[in-house]
């Protein structure tokens, strides 16, 4: 594993342990060449994936785009970062174990909005309005709307 301070090749595993939901293994591992200490985390990957978007452009999928989409959404919320790991994990598992390689990037979505309906109602607006592209404060005034209707 390179040294992400100093770009040396070969760092050393000081300390392995799993995630608290058992679906990683936590790494830590210090650089003999600068002595820095950062963490790794290793996962099972059951097949590789592909995100379709709508306009036909394919890539890899990003575990960590999403990761970063959802934690943008709970910014300031009162969730643990654990949770948003462990929902991060069990979308990504769902993915995975889908038996499909091309994922549309709406199916991702709507996977990502249902979790984030469950953890915090304002996330999941937050996200929506991204992820539907509000354009004007009548389009957040009828989802949440139809958010009231629902419950």
């Amino acid at each position: 594993m390179r040294c992400p301070f100093c770009g040396t090749e070969d760092t050393q595993v000081k300390d392995s342990r799993p995630t608290e939901d058992n679906s990683a293994i936590r790494r830590r591992r210090q650089c003999p060449n600068c002595g820095a200490r950062f963490t790794t985390f290793e996962r099972v990957q059951l097949r590789e994936l592909t995100v379709v978007k709508t306009t036909g452009q394919r890539e890899p999928f990003d575990r960590d785009k999403l990761m970063r989409s959802m934690s943008l959404a709970l910014r300031k919320r009162p969730v643990d970062p654990e949770r948003i790991e462990r929902v991060v994990n069990s979308i990504v598992r769902r993915l995975e174990s889908s038996g499909e390689s091309d994922i549309p990037t709406k199916v991702i979505g709507e996977m990502a909005m249902e979790a984030l309906r469950s953890l915090d109602q304002v996330a999941f607006v937050r996200f929506a309005s991204v992820y539907r592209n509000f354009r004007e404060a009548k389009d957040f005034e009828e989802f949440v709307g139809r958010l009231g209707e629902a419950e």
